[in-house]
């Protein structure tokens, strides 16, 4: 039997970071993840293994800025925002995102 698989397709993790940090303002790693499981009704994953490379190459790119703080823990972490140039680039993504369903929906129903 096929497992199924929940992990992010990918190409599509810097627009949901993007997004979820756009509607939750700064979050930790963690918290970023916690919260794209929990808006995608538990279908959608994504590993610590993507997200931390992806978060420093968004960082690097000007699309996130970062500062130390405290989780509700009481620990320390780095937590994430999204810049001006980070909001530029999540309407691309969307867009893009947009025009690759199209695509696929396109596809399916002539299939």
């Amino acid at each position: 039997m096929p497992k199924h698989r929940k992990d992010v397709l990918q190409g599509t993790l810097s627009l949901l970071v993007l997004q979820t940090l756009d509607r939750g303002g700064p979050l930790h790693g963690y918290a970023i993840t916690a919260a794209i499981h929990h808006r995608s009704h538990d279908l959608l994953r994504v590993e610590e293994g993507s997200l931390y490379p992806a978060l420093r190459r968004m960082e690097q790119e000007g699309w996130l800025s970062a500062a130390w703080g405290k989780t509700e823990k009481n620990r320390q972490a780095r937590f994430y925002s999204v810049t001006p140039a980070g909001r530029r680039q999540l309407e691309k993504e969307k867009k893009s995102w947009a025009r690759l369903s199209e695509g696929v929906r396109h596809v399916l129903q002539h299939a």
